[in-house]
């Protein structure tokens, strides 16, 4: 996979929790299977792709950065902070690469307090409502971008 460009897919809180947490609003794929379906649809993009998921802002805030200094494209997933988090926000600002935000549930069909996003004015683009397969739109939108 030497030749593949490096994908990273972050996933904010209770993403994790993916299967059990509202399977009526977010499905009953596990985190697992999530993980299964990037890498595997990543692999035939020619991407090679690295999920991660954390409960903690500041991680998130690291891994963009990280992203940024290193140029890697990535498909992010902010949970909850999508509304709030303008320190998430500023470090997807100082993006070097592709970024696309992604929602599993469409937020505009939701509370009212979700139907704003502090990312989508910096990301690339936006994927909502398509359940699990919002990521697969996201890396075809990232591979197509690449």
């Amino acid at each position: 996979m030497t030749n593949h460009t490096r994908v990273l897919v972050l996933n904010g809180p209770n993403l994790g929790r993916l299967g059990s947490r509202e399977p009526d609003v977010y499905g009953a794929t596990s985190y697992a299977g999530l993980v299964e379906q990037c890498t595997a649809l990543g692999e035939e993009l020619g991407l090679a792709v690295e999920v991660r998921e954390t409960n903690d802002e500041g991680e998130l805030i690291r891994w963009l950065h990280e992203a940024a200094d290193e140029r890697i494209p990535v498909v992010l997933n902010p949970g909850a902070f999508t509304h709030y988090s303008y320190g998430m926000r500023d470090a997807a600002a100082q993006r070097t690469a592709p970024l696309i935000e992604v929602h599993i549930s469409n937020p505009h069909a939701r509370e009212e307090f979700r139907h704003t996003s502090v990312v989508a004015s910096v990301a690339t683009g936006t994927v909502a409502g398509f359940g699990i397969g919002s990521y697969r739109l996201a890396l075809r939108a990232l591979a197509d971008e690449l």
